[in-house]
């Protein structure tokens, strides 16, 4: 009896392999979570002193394997009046922009400081924060997805 004939089988890659797909809006906006910690509520002497300041950090996590560029921005204000209304205005004290490099997978914590003149109840939830990644030549970053409200109650003592 013949055994049947063996064929060779032959693998082979297309010339035209495909440039990795551009990463969509929806994924380029979730690259950087963020996180406010802060005191729930937070007691001051606004007749001692009439500046009520507030140790905020806001934790940076870069969900991606790739290299990102970071930027922050701590001067945006609620535009609506009821926002202001409702959680009044406080300002940020010290740097009002940071740009950094967050590696893959890595967590930044960056200090911040809140100053209040009021008692009353605050969003803390204002810094709005970009990102792209660093070989990308876009322009512009793109902003990243905000958390939910972050308030915190100042207390007169």
């Amino acid at each position: 009896q013949e055994l049947p004939e063996t064929v060779l089988l032959k693998f082979f890659r297309p010339e035209n392999t495909p440039v990795p797909a551009r990463p969509t809006p929806e994924q380029l906006s979730n690259l950087i979570k963020t996180s406010l910690h802060y005191p729930e509520s937070f007691n001051h002497s606004f007749h001692q002193k009439s500046l009520c300041l507030v140790p905020v950090t806001l934790l940076l996590s870069n969900c991606s394997q790739a290299v990102v560029d970071v930027m922050i921005d701590l001067r945006h204000k609620p535009t609506s009046s009821e926002a202001l209304e409702i959680h009044g205005s406080f300002t940020w004290l010290g740097q009002t922009q940071y740009k950094l490099q967050l590696k893959g997978q890595e967590v930044y914590s960056l200090q911040l400081k809140a100053c209040f003149v009021h008692t009353g109840v605050y969003n803390l939830g204002t810094p709005r924060v970009f990102a792209k990644l660093v070989d990308q030549v876009t322009l512009c970053e793109t902003s990243q997805q905000n958390s939910m409200p972050a308030l915190i109650i100042i207390n007169n003592i």
